[in-house]
């Protein structure tokens, strides 16, 4: 049993599974070396006998619901101290001529509640990308787990129209490190839709986030490949596929612009001007000579005849004395 009395925790816990095979132990065998727990069981049952044995299978079965546990990988280190501070309150009890049997559940239903509070484990965001902040560590086999998703995002599909502006956006939807960031651009051109990386070229000048190509050309037509890099290690690889197409001939495009003039006009008022009728358009409408119209109109005939023959009356006067 040498091997067990080792003072590292981790290794001292994948010896202790390959030998009892127990899930039990899980958390226990994680964060306690096999010497803590045997020391502590020496001083509650002695050094040997069968007590000794049966503080060691009442302390396991203490930790058998802490056998599955999941923690969020950057608790590592307080969940360790929260052990240690267990083993270290053991040892008192067991001073004191304390009950294991209580003091193993006692102990472990204390760690269950340390590990409630500790922060969750974040869920992995579909459908690519080594996401590092969704890291956990499993309690059973003692070992850290990433998300099992592709470092490859699906390829998008981008359409311009020749002479116009693309643009891509190496934006993931997961969160990344805040630090040591950086982005790196290629290029396989010929119209290829692929993600096989022989196909690609570097494009040495493109650095950030956001890619932008004006105007367009047909041979842009292919796939543009952007790496998000923490500390110089892929964490994913976006790829744009860039369709071009041509522009619509002159004749089409005026017919655009003016099919659109069509649909922005907006009718206004009309101004109207007032109506100004003749005596024939008055006399014209029906119900206007009435018997008052006529006496009316009779009167104006008179008036006008009257008026005609004193004009005819004066003039002859008047030629009758010039000579």
């Amino acid at each position: 049993m040498a091997p067990l009395a080792q003072d590292s925790a981790v290794p001292s816990a994948l010896v202790a599974l390959m030998v009892f095979r127990d899930p039990a132990w899980a958390c226990l065998i994680c964060f306690t070396s096999y010497k803590e727990r045997r020391r502590i069981c020496q001083i509650f049952a002695g050094t040997q006998g069968p007590e000794l044995e049966k503080c060691q299978e009442a302390f396991s079965s203490a930790f058998a619901d802490l056998a599955d546990i999941e923690i969020n990988y950057d608790e590592r280190g307080r969940l360790h101290d929260a052990f240690a501070q267990m083993t270290h309150s053991l040892q008192e009890v067991a001073a004191a001529q304390g009950s294991f049997n209580v003091a193993f559940l006692d102990a472990a239903e204390k760690m269950r509640k340390v590990i409630m509070k500790l922060k969750q484990v974040r869920a992995c965001v579909p459908p690519c990308g080594f996401q590092d902040v969704a890291r956990r560590f499993v309690c059973f086999g003692c070992y850290s787990q990433a998300c099992n998703l592709p470092l490859d995002c699906p390829v998008q599909d981008v359409t311009v129209t020749r002479g116009r502006q693309a643009k891509f956006s190496c934006a993931v939807n997961f969160q990344l490190p805040k630090e040591e960031i950086t982005y790196s651009w290629k290029f396989a051109g010929g119209g290829v839709r692929t993600q096989d990386q022989s196909y690609f070229r570097d494009i040495p000048r493109a650095h950030g986030y956001l890619a932008r190509i004006r105007p367009v050309q047909p041979t842009h037509s292919g796939t543009f490949s952007c790496s998000v890099l923490h500390d110089q290690r892929p964490v994913a690889r976006l790829y744009f596929f860039l369709d071009v197409t041509s522009a619509p001939p002159r004749g089409e495009i005026e017919l655009q612009v003016s099919f659109r003039k069509v649909l922005r006009w907006e009718p206004r008022e009309t101004e109207l001007e007032p109506w100004r009728p003749s005596l024939g358009e008055l006399l014209a409408r029906p119900g206007a000579l009435t018997p008052g119209n006529r006496c009316l109109l009779a009167a104006l005939a008179a008036l006008a005849a009257a008026s005609a023959t004193l004009m005819v009356w004066l003039f002859f006067r008047w030629y009758l004395k010039s000579n």
